[in-house]
């Protein structure tokens, strides 16, 4: 269920990536839902890095430990 909440997650950030790709090339400027769709991109990225870093801290996701 984890993997799957974070493969969501990923998908979610990528189909907001492509859209502002998408609004970039085909409104050429004259509106501001690249801009929209980046900042999403964004918040979704730091909303799973948060919600990563709560789960290792609370111990529902366990660290593999490379590098140590």
């Amino acid at each position: 269920m984890k993997i799957l909440f974070v493969a969501a997650f990923m998908a979610v950030i990528l189909y907001n990536l492509g859209a502002g790709l998408y609004y970039m090339l085909v409104d050429k400027g004259s509106s501001k839902r690249t801009v929209d769709a980046l900042t999403r991109r964004i918040g979704f990225s730091i909303a799973l890095i948060a919600l990563v870093v709560v789960g290792i801290l609370t111990g529902v996701v366990q660290p593999h430990g490379v590098g140590a």
